[in-house]
């Protein structure tokens, strides 16, 4: 089996895809903007080959490197990166090397927050009211039948990254007079807990594991107020909660790919659909799903890549929590009290990348516990500020 992956070196954790795809004997081909010399050598080591591009944005480069590939090693089976950034890029390929995926016809639908919508209902799962505007007064036509406050965001956009919440006519003038030049989608304020369905699907559409997240609060508040955040796998999950995400799975046909969907929980059992992405949660929750129930979803996905398939028994043993520090905050406890406090329950703790750190913090710390109050307990400690 031939498998391009795209920009292994980032997020650095990845590569642990990567290396337990080539251990199963698959031919694990790296294209990316670092020059090899300068690859983590555990990136290096799980990799088959390397093609260094100048631009990762120069689709000729990329082109040129796909089949430089299938020249040496034959035809490609997959091309991945597990990166929603790179997900219009890769359908693209999939087209012109005719590679099994998601292809260009069916990006949209995964890219645009207003398609999403279109088939969320398809699935009879709830949405916020709203649609795309390109004028003043297309937005005030949308507010006149769901009121103030309302969210505006990019319809093509990766989590919390300019988006704004409107309360009244000035922030909707301010936000007209200032906003980027692409397409926004208007959106009825949903208030509500955040909850994810999170997990992997077979080549056939069947769930080889899923588990599901309650949010502290949305990425737009994380990232707009600079609040701290933290995030909890649960060791049940909600009935409704469960069949509005399988519901999910099936009407976006997911096949052998990672999904993390959002919903916002309007009251106890009901589900309003917020968005979906076709790639595993950001940060390091997939290290949270190992910790979690003792897996090993790496092996999990290069398992799926290999052979469409991969049996899993598993028990949600513990809830997985992350709890970010951030550097503007000066903390009660320092990290030497938290390890010895709670160092027991923690498994991990990680620097952010810059790139991630409005949402996740500077600092972050992973921990675990069948116990929800133990969580809420060492959340409470590493968050507390002076």
């Amino acid at each position: 089996m031939n498998l391009v992956y795209l920009s292994p070196h980032f997020p650095h954790h990845y590569y642990q895809f990567c290396k337990n795809l080539k251990q199963l004997g698959a031919n694990v081909l790296g294209i990316g903007d670092m020059p090899f010399g300068d690859l983590d050598p555990v990136i290096q080591d799980a990799l088959t080959e390397y093609y260094y591009l100048t631009d990762m944005h120069d689709y000729d480069q990329l082109v040129r490197a796909c089949g430089y590939f299938t020249h040496r090693y034959g035809k490609i089976d997959r091309f991945e990166s597990l990166n929603e950034y790179w997900l219009a890029t890769e359908a693209r390929i999939r087209d012109d090397f005719n590679i099994d995926g998601v292809r260009g016809a069916d990006i949209d639908v995964i890219k645009r927050k207003s398609q999403m919508k279109v088939r969320f209902q398809s699935a009879a799962i709830p949405v916020a009211a709203g649609r795309v505007v390109n004028t003043v007064e297309e937005a005030e036509e949308l507010i006149a039948e769901t009121g103030y406050p309302v969210v505006a965001k990019p319809d093509v956009g990766v989590g919390a990254l300019s988006t704004f919440f409107l309360e009244n006519k000035a922030d909707l003038n301010t936000f007209f007079a200032t906003k980027a030049s692409v397409d926004y989608i208007i959106e009825a304020f949903v208030p509500g807990a955040i909850f994810s369905f999170d997990g992997l699907a077979d080549a056939k559409g069947k769930l080889v594991f899923y588990t599901a997240h309650r949010f502290s609060q949305g990425i737009m508040e994380t990232v707009n107020e600079a609040r701290h955040i933290h995030y909890t796998s649960l060791r049940d999950i909600p009935p409704a909660l469960e069949q509005a995400g399988r519901r999910c799975v099936e009407a976006f046909e997911v096949r052998a790919r990672f999904f993390h969907i959002e919903f916002f929980e309007t009251a106890p059992g009901n589900y309003v659909a917020l968005e979906v992405n076709m790639r595993p949660p950001g940060g390091f929750t997939t290290d949270m799903f190992n910790f979690a129930g003792d897996i090993d979803v790496y092996r999990l996905w290069a398992q799926v890549m290999v052979d469409g398939i991969a049996p899993l028994h598993y028990q949600r043993k513990y809830h997985c929590c992350y709890a970010s520090q951030k550097n503007r905050y000066s903390y009660r406890y320092s990290h030497d009290e938290v390890m010895a406090r709670y160092g027991g329950f923690i498994v991990q703790t990680v620097v952010v990348p810059g790139v991630f750190s409005s949402a996740l913090g500077d600092f972050g710390y992973i921990f675990r516990s069948p116990d929800m109050r133990q969580i809420d307990e060492i959340v409470q400690f590493i968050q507390a500020v002076e």
